[in-house]
């Protein structure tokens, strides 16, 4: 039995304001509600809406074995709240069918493991929370922010008790292995690691609408052959991608809301294959080998590393201040300060002061309000600046 494995990553930061030098130790009010509400609208028309009426429709039509997961951020959780309860209903309609996993990361899609573990724990903590107030399920599947994984992720979050984790199937790490397979860390005692096919899942995200691509048009009857492909050399083709590539990333006219309509049936029809979530390929897909992730990798970019977020001296200063402040930020006890903070270590701050471009460059723009990565970093370090002022009262 081949298991095909759907993932996907659903989230929306808190962007800041244009907030500048001047309003330090005046202005403490620093997000773009406006920007926030504004995107979240326009994303739920085009992307959440559509793609959670066909993925419960296929469910549906499928009699239960079409399967899927997500991991949903707190932020994005919130945002939901405030600007679309509709799209929260309709993640809530899919959790009702039973075939849906909701993942466990960070609550605020933070890089708090790289800076602090106690940080880290806790906002899985409160993730874990809003998973089960939500949509009534407490995760045993755990996914780092961007998929950032090494060994010692592995362990915490096996002391934590979760399950299994994903992680990138990045060639530095795998050599000559397959992603296909199930895989346990290096120092691991009964946790599972299930890896991202880049490749297959790359096709979908980013080259699905490449007219300069050699496989384009891809269709759903093309896809599923390359998944049959599979058989006899692979137990599960793990397909984990950001849901904003349905409708928002991938645009309707490009045909992929067919493509994902079609692609469950075509999958199917073969026998030996079928849908399964992460918990559910953990339970029944046996281990096929250890696996040593030393080094930090990430599903971001062609490096699959940190440089992402923390590639240049403006991003690793803005990340040492905002986490210098841990200490004095908790002392305080002041909750609206506290979940400030918190929200400031969001991936997505860093990630617009990356000053990568070339084959990446396009990746970093987008939904990018800054006009460069150094307006990013300027901004933000205001921000973190009233904050800390504020911080010592």
């Amino acid at each position: 039995m081949v298991n095909v494995c759907f993932y996907f990553q659903v989230h929306q930061p808190d962007r800041l304001r244009n907030y500048t030098f001047f309003e330090i130790g005046d202005s403490h009010f620093y997000y773009d509600d406006d920007a926030n509400g504004k995107i979240l609208r326009k994303v739920a028309d085009k992307c959440y809406l559509p793609a959670n009426r066909l993925m419960l429709e296929l469910i549906q039509e499928n009699q239960g074995k079409f399967r899927i997961a997500y991991s949903i951020s707190g932020t994005a959780i919130e945002q939901f709240r405030r600007f679309s309860p509709e799209t929260l209903d309709s993640f809530k309609a899919l959790a009702r069918t039973g075939c849906v996993e909701f993942i466990n990361e960070t609550y605020y899609h933070s890089l708090s493991f790289l800076f602090s573990r106690r940080e880290f724990e806790r906002q899985v903590d409160m993730h874990r929370q809003v998973l089960y107030e939500e949509f009534g399920e407490t995760p045993t599947t755990f996914r780092n922010t961007e998929l950032i994984y090494n060994n010692d992720i592995a362990d915490v979050v096996e002391a934590m008790g979760f399950k299994t984790i994903l992680a990138e199937g990045a060639d530095k790490v795998l050599g000559w292995r397959s992603p296909n397979y199930v895989y346990r860390p290096e120092n691991a005692g009964k946790i599972k690691l299930l890896l991202k096919n880049y490749k297959l899942s790359d096709d979908v995200a980013f080259r699905f609408s490449d007219r300069n691509w050699a496989e384009h048009p891809l269709t759903a009857e093309k896809f599923a052959h390359w998944l049959h492909t599979a058989a006899g050399s692979g137990d599960v083709i793990n397909l984990f991608m950001d849901y904003e590539t349905f409708g928002e990333h991938q645009w309707r006219d490009t045909g992929i809301f067919d493509f994902i309509r079609a692609l469950p049936g075509q999958i199917l029809r073969r026998p030996g294959f079928a849908f399964a979530t992460p918990m559910e390929v953990s339970k029944n897909v046996p281990v096929r080998g250890r696996l040593n992730v030393p080094d930090f990798i990430s599903w971001a970019d062609v490096e699959r590393d940190l440089s992402a977020w923390m590639g240049n001296d403006m991003q690793k200063d803005a990340l040492d201040y905002v986490f210098s402040l841990e200490q004095k930020v908790k002392e305080v006890r002041d909750p609206d300060l506290l979940r400030t903070w918190r929200s400031l270590q969001t991936s997505d701050h860093f990630y617009y002061m990356c000053t990568k471009w070339f084959a990446d460059g396009d990746v970093h723009k987008y939904f990018n309000p800054y006009g460069s990565p150094y307006d990013a970093y300027s901004n933000y370090i205001n921000v973190v600046k009233d904050l800390e002022m504020n911080l010592a009262g």
